[in-house]
């Protein structure tokens, strides 16, 4: 894969994931890869990813589950293309679409899925500037307020399946606030990045017809030490395990 002015060739999961993003805007990171670390999917299992972009989380859900069938939305063309370009280079069973995801293809609508996953933009656009970016804008606040995103992906989830969700922490009131009453069943994964530091993220989960209480996992530390003391590589063996050799993230069902 070429490296432009534009576009850099990134590896994830050790290189069993490469993938081309722009080399401005908006760069996926560590966050999809824990997400999808995090989807307890099983082969054969339809998923959905809401907010897609160049398709980072959906390919290593496939990388790790083989199998699956794996349906992705993404509002942003260049990303889109950028995403299935990327799904035919790591041989995925991966389809993106073009769409807003308020105004979803009847292909997407008509059907539901054992799990929709999502890494909603993180900022609230009501409560912060724009980006001089329009990609990174889009992706980091973006014009569809959360609840939406909330609300049409806990529509597309099927009978028993699950809703994943990646967000910042000051944010949890408002994603429980959103699900309550819709899903059940719900798990909350704090991730911090050491361990005297409070969690700044979170992954939740929620169940279609979801019936056991609220329960919070242990939290995932993503570094060792105090504090960061030299320019070297400090993650724990469990998060290097994840983002390195495509290990799973349990945290309940």
């Amino acid at each position: 894969m070429a490296v432009t002015d534009e576009l850099t060739c990134d590896d994830f999961l050790g290189g069993l994931v490469t993938v081309q993003q722009p080399r401005k805007g908006y760069r996926a990171g560590v966050d999809p890869v824990l997400l999808a670390a995090s989807i307890d999917a099983k082969p054969g299992q339809k998923v959905l990813e809401l907010g897609c972009g160049v398709g980072v989380a959906s390919l290593c859900l496939a990388a790790r589950v083989p199998g699956l069938l794996i349906a992705g939305v993404e509002v942003q063309e260049p990303y889109a293309a950028l995403g299935r370009a990327n799904a035919v280079r790591n041989n995925a069973p991966l389809q993106i679409v073009t769409a807003d995801l308020r105004k979803l293809p009847d292909a997407i609508r008509q059907q539901r899925f054992d799990h929709v996953i999502m890494n909603p933009p993180y900022f609230d656009r009501s409560a912060g500037n724009a980006s001089a970016d329009g990609g990174r804008d889009v992706a980091m606040g973006g014009d569809t307020p959360l609840a939406d995103w909330l609300d049409i992906g806990a529509r597309r989830v099927g009978p028993r399946g699950y809703l994943t969700v990646i967000q910042r922490m000051e944010r949890l009131p408002e994603v429980i606030g959103i699900l309550q009453g819709r899903l059940g069943a719900m798990v909350l994964l704090p991730i911090a990045g050491r361990a005297a530091k409070p969690p700044e993220l979170f992954i939740l989960r929620a169940r279609q017809e979801g019936r056991a209480p609220f329960r919070m996992a242990p939290p995932l530390i993503m570094h060792e030490g105090e504090r960061h003391t030299e320019d070297v590589e400090s993650y724990r063996p469990q998060v290097r395990d994840i983002l390195r050799n495509a290990a799973a993230l349990p945290f309940g069902v």
